[in-house]
Formats: C-alpha cells, sequence, structure tokens
C-alpha cells in the first residue's frame, strides 16, 4: 500500500508558515518523502499499517488548511505516469524505508 498525503496550507503570517512547517517536518519524520511540492508518499507493508500512518497524520494535522490522504496498491502506484515538458519520465523510486517485524 502507498499512502498519500497531499495538502495546501496557508502561509501568509509568521505563524502560518510555521505551522505548515512544522506539518512537513513531522510527516517526513514518519517516513514519507516528497513526491512534489505539497504531496508526499510512503509505503505501507499492509492496510493495517497504512491505517496507523494516517491516524498519525491525522494527529498533526495543522489547524488552518486542506490536507487530503490517499490510499492506493503497489499495482495503482506502478500505473503512474509522470510527464516533465511534455515527455514522459520514470517515476522515482522513494527511499527505501526499513521495516522492522
Amino acid at each position: 500500500m502507498w499512502v498519500l498525503v497531499m495538502y495546501d496550507l496557508p502561509t501568509d503570517t509568521k505563524k502560518e508558515r510555521k505551522a505548515a512547517a512544522k506539518f512537513r517536518k513531522d510527516i517526513m519524520g514518519d517516513g514519507f518523502t516528497m513526491f512534489q511540492f505539497s504531496m508526499y508518499i510512503r509505503h505501507c507493508a499492509s492496510m493495517e499499517n497504512a491505517q496507523v500512518h494516517i491516524k498519525r497524520v491525522k494527529s498533526l494535522l495543522p489547524e488552518l488548511g486542506h490536507v487530503g490522504i490517499l490510499c492506493i496498491t503497489d499495482k495503482q502506484f506502478g500505473d503512474i505516469q509522470i510527464f516533465s515538458c511534455k515527455k514522459e519520465k520514470k517515476p522515482n523510486a522513494p527511499y527505501q524505508q526499513l521495516e522492522l517485524f
């Protein structure tokens, strides 16, 4: 499973910028890596494991802004098509995460 976190947070004031930076730092601390600006992804071994990380992201939500969380399968993620300047690119494999049981 892949957990995608997409967000649009306000950054007009110093307090809002600090909250946005804290949210980004906190989800990266939970193993998410940047896929695009304001879109972070994390691989999870199972749906149960994904639910743990979704619950953690929910606990980190900032007071203002919009956050979306989406789960997709490895197959769905593997079918992604990425384009840069109208040229198709191979997706970069996110950092490998070691999971100990």
